[in-house]
């Protein structure tokens, strides 16, 4: 065990723990933030998406030794209830979700394809989220969710 202090969602957070241990368990566990969550915990389903440093990584593979002195932002750190994200509005206007278990990773996808690429077309919206999967079907609605956040975005 080790004490580190990580920075989630713009605030320092102390932590102790294994340097080995994953990200998403300290994410989930030691900080209790539920947005990122536990799927194939082998990096492939992306249900446990987060940003690094504004890059999307998968957080059950990561271990915490990397991400010290790192911004790390999950789903919490878009937005809330009362000031949700555009993307998080998105996905509620379009119904883009229906069981609701992979969203965060995907729209932790799509956030950071917005940061990059405020103006992407359909495919390449469709090529950002090829990393997770979605076992309800609500791909082209999500897709459509995210094109409209980011129209709301750049307006």
């Amino acid at each position: 065990m080790v004490s580190l202090v990580l920075h989630v969602n713009g605030a320092d957070r102390p932590v102790e723990a294994d340097p080995q241990t994953s990200l998403l368990g300290v994410l989930r566990g030691a900080l209790a933030l539920s947005g990122p969550r536990f799927g194939c915990g082998e990096g492939e389903c992306g249900a446990c998406r987060v940003l690094v440093d504004g890059a999307c990584i998968t957080a059950c593979d990561t271990p915490l030794w990397a991400v010290e002195g790192k911004e790390v932002t999950t789903l919490e750190g878009l937005g809330d209830e009362a000031c949700p994200h555009p993307l998080q509005s998105a996905f509620l206007t379009e119904q883009a979700m229906q069981c609701g278990y992979c969203a965060s990773g995907i729209i932790m996808s799509a956030a950071a394809l917005l940061t990059s690429n405020p103006d992407p077309t359909e495919d390449e919206v469709r090529h950002a989220l090829a990393r997770n999967l979605c076992r309800c079907g609500a791909h082209n609605r999500m897709v459509r969710a995210i094109l409209a956040a980011a129209r709301e975005m750049r307006a």
